[in-house]
């Protein structure tokens, strides 16, 4: 459980990077590393507590962080930014 803390405060420090981002691309690696630090979290608490289910909304929770982060890029591109 203490390493789900750590993961939660690191992604609490990552979150300046989502609202003081220099540029788009840093905020959208900013969020998917939130995102990430998230299914550890869940599957380190599923660990903890011996709860296999939580282990498949950790699957569906990192499946749609990667395609938030295509999604994202996708419109960055066609907004005329390049990633």
């Amino acid at each position: 459980m203490a390493g789900a803390g750590a993961f939660i405060v690191l992604s609490i420090v990552v979150l300046y990077r989502v609202a003081k981002g220099p540029t788009m691309q840093d905020r959208v690696i900013a969020v998917n590393a939130i995102g990430t630090n998230i299914v550890v979290v869940i599957a380190l608490v599923a660990a903890a507590t011996g709860t296999p289910g939580a282990l498949d909304i950790a699957i569906v929770y990192a499946l749609l962080n990667f395609l938030m982060s295509i999604a994202i890029s996708k419109f960055t591109v066609e907004r005329g930014g390049v990633l």
